[in-house]
């Protein structure tokens, strides 16, 4: 059964640079380091030939998951979207009953996620509790340190 993955037309995009990175950059200049290390001499006791090798079987097993991710891949249309609740894609004003804070999450899929740009997954405790809620609502959120209540101000794409 296919794993099946949701991107943004962004996180597509990045997904082919770094798949297009390690074929054309990567790929290569391990070819290059097992060849200098096969030019030493004896590959029996060349330690440098086999953490050549090693790499290059790490780096294809990289490969070939990004590939079958990218084969896997569907694009989310962002224009059919609701608005009215909180969902994969959706940017989420919030405020933090406890302390009153409030913060601005983008909702996006695991492979996505970046925290320093605002983007939080669906799959982490703050989006799965923001899923679904709708302006007004109240999100408890369990998280390490205990529960969070956070309040949905704005829901916009």
């Amino acid at each position: 059964m296919a794993n099946i993955s949701y991107f943004t037309e962004e996180g597509l995009q990045k997904l082919k640079d770094q798949l297009d990175h390690l074929r054309n950059v990567e790929r290569p200049h391990i070819s290059r380091q097992i060849a200098e290390a096969r030019d030493k001499g004896d590959l029996s006791e060349n330690a440098e030939y086999d953490a050549a090798k090693d790499a290059q079987g790490m780096l294809e097993l990289k490969i070939s998951k990004m590939e079958e991710m990218l084969s896997n891949a569907r694009l989310v249309d962002e224009s059919k979207l609701d608005n009215s609740k909180a969902l994969v894609l959706s940017t989420v004003k919030i405020k933090n009953i406890g302390n009153g804070q409030t913060m601005t999450y983008k909702l996006v899929t695991e492979s996505e996620a970046d925290l320093k740009s605002g983007k939080i997954s669906v799959s982490s405790p703050i989006g799965k509790g923001l899923l679904g809620k709708s302006v007004g609502d109240v999100a408890e959120v369990q998280v390490p340190s205990g529960t969070l209540k956070l309040e949905v101000i704005e829901i916009s794409r």
